[in-house]
């Protein structure tokens, strides 16, 4: 895909959670428009694959194994990125995700047929935790040790990844749904706190999009929709899943300082309508 109307030559990206197929998207778009990006990961092999694919096409890309619920992790990687390619001007807070053990098998509650059902008070709190943990903390962490030298500089800017569940909670997936939400408050605060040295703060909400990770929950064996991937499509007014690529554009001008340079809290929904739709 080509990028357009937006000029990042020079700047710093660091991302982590660079390895995933989201996040990766992120970096190839950053380095298409000339800045030097920094992918950070768990899996840092994940993370070296798409760094090296950036290089192939001219881009400047490091790779860095980096725990986002380490402190001592994310301060050798921001130690590391200083020393390649200097202090950063732009943070992607993509690292989250979900765990089976924070997930109920059953939408509402109900008093029989519950045999064999993983419900509400079966849920495990370290999953609970882990999920929560992933979510706020990694992002918490992260910008608690790389904005520190972005109040140094001018036209710094962070972005957070939040979802529709920061909105709206959907059934099954209540820790997920609150450290989303989480997030979104997180934004809104961090906004204000960096205000008065020029750190914008804002993120996106995405909608529903196909992933390796929830391909099975959304269609079944033969390639059909799934009941609940019907309802999503059904309060989706669009009436599709979205595309990672879809993200892109608002992720670059929330990060663009010149497109963007009074945008501040904001939590952008990219979601084919989904949270504007009542249902009726």
């Amino acid at each position: 895909m080509t990028y357009t109307g937006h000029d990042f030559s020079g700047k710093v990206v660091v991302l982590t959670g660079a390895g995933g197929v989201l996040v990766s998207q992120f970096a190839h778009a950053y380095a298409a428009l000339g800045a030097k990006v920094a992918l950070l990961d768990l899996n840092k092999e994940a993370a070296q694959k798409q760094a090296d694919d950036i290089k192939m096409t001219g881009g400047e890309a490091f790779a860095y194994e980096c725990n986002v619920l380490k402190k001592e992790s994310i301060e050798a990687a921001r130690d590391a990125v200083n020393q390649d390619l200097g202090t950063v001007d732009i943070l992607i807070n993509g690292a989250g995700g979900n765990n089976p053990r924070a997930t109920t098998d059953n939408e509402f509650h109900e008093k029989e047929g519950l045999e064999g059902v993983k419900t509400f008070f079966d849920l495990d709190e370290e999953g609970i935790s882990f999920v929560f943990n992933l979510n706020y903390l990694g992002t918490l962490l992260p910008t608690q040790v790389f904005a520190r030298d972005m109040v140094e500089k001018e036209g710094t800017s962070i972005l957070n990844i939040s979802s529709m569940n920061g909105f709206t909670p959907l059934t099954k997936i209540p820790a997920y749904s609150g450290a989303k939400a989480a997030i979104s408050n997180f934004t809104e605060w961090l906004a204000v706190h960096f205000a008065h040295v020029g750190i914008r703060v804002n993120a996106i909400a995405p909608g529903f999009l196909v992933s390796n990770q929830n391909r099975a929950l959304l269609f079944d064996e033969n390639g059909e929709p799934t009941a609940r991937a019907n309802k999503i499509l059904t309060n989706t007014p669009m009436g599709r899943f979205g595309e990672a690529e879809e993200l892109i554009g608002g992720v670059l001008y929330l990060t663009d300082e010149r497109a963007s340079s009074f945008v501040n809290g904001v939590v952008l929904p990219i979601d084919g309508g989904f949270n504007a739709y009542s249902g009726v």
